[in-house]
């Protein structure tokens, strides 16, 4: 891989990591159009400047929930954090390896379809008949979180998003549009966190032999992915999902006919 292919790569990363519209899917269909095998691990190790960047962001409220769990012996969003992230969490590291050289998991036409289908959920989601509404992620039931980190697993699929499936099931769990984003990316901190964890402890000479274009792939994707949180959370304020399905939609579109004319 080049450093210019890294760099963009970190870029796609940073800015579809948290804007719902699957960063796993970009980046298999960019490495397929550089003429290259998707890799599974340039994208694990990648995630680390994304992950920092959502630390960075959400600080404040992380250590407004450290401070209730210590301080006010209130463990309800933290419990609600650890339950929606154990289903991926659990079937991530228990699969890791056979998603790492299942072709499913490398292939376009999976991408194309994951995009259109999660897509015309955004579009269709007011219409959705939703759970009754909560006034913070905190009054969730430990069933709609577990439901949450279901939905969350399901972005191991590329093409899927982890946001975007934990945003529509938070939605649908009874969350306004911001509250749902907010507690998708803070459910997304600890996987984050493992995975990054997982390939720094037993993939070192990845690291070793790629440092150059990695320290630019996840330079690029921190400061993208910092720029991208930000944005998302002032869009659904006063929007919803919509236009990020009908972008999924036109580009499984685009992708389905550069595919067939290759």
């Amino acid at each position: 891989m080049t450093l210019l292919e890294a760099i963009i790569l970190g870029l796609i990363q940073g800015l579809t990591e948290f804007i719902p519209v699957s960063s796993s899917g970009h980046l298999v269909v960019a490495q397929i159009l550089f003429g290259r095998t998707p890799s599974h691990l340039f994208l694990e190790f990648i995630n680390i400047g994304t992950a920092l960047a959502l630390v960075v962001f959400f600080w404040g409220r992380l250590v407004e929930i450290a401070r209730e769990v210590v301080v006010d012996r209130n463990l309800v969003m933290a419990r609600n954090v650890l339950i929606t992230a154990l289903p991926a969490g659990v079937i991530g590291f228990t699969f890791a390896d056979f998603i790492a050289i299942n072709p499913f998991f490398a292939n376009g036409w999976v991408v194309v379809v994951t995009l259109a289908s999660v897509g015309a959920v955004m579009v269709l989601l007011p219409r959705i008949p939703k759970a009754s509404s909560l006034s913070r992620a905190e009054n969730l039931s430990p069933q709609r979180a577990l439901a949450i980190g279901f939905a969350q697993a399901l972005a191991l699929v590329p093409g899927v998003s982890r946001s975007g499936s934990t945003i529509i099931a938070g939605r649908l769990a009874g969350l306004k549009a911001a509250q749902a984003a907010e507690y998708s990316f803070l459910v997304s901190i600890p996987i984050m966190i493992g995975v990054t964890a997982k390939v720094l402890l037993s993939d070192q000479q990845y690291l070793v032999d790629n440092m150059y274009i990695l320290l630019a792939g996840n330079a690029v994707a921190f400061i993208s992915g910092l720029f991208a949180v930000g944005f998302l959370m002032r869009y659904l304020q006063r929007h919803e999902l919509a236009v990020f399905g009908w972008y999924r939609i036109g580009l499984a579109a685009v992708i389905s006919v550069i595919f067939l004319v290759q």
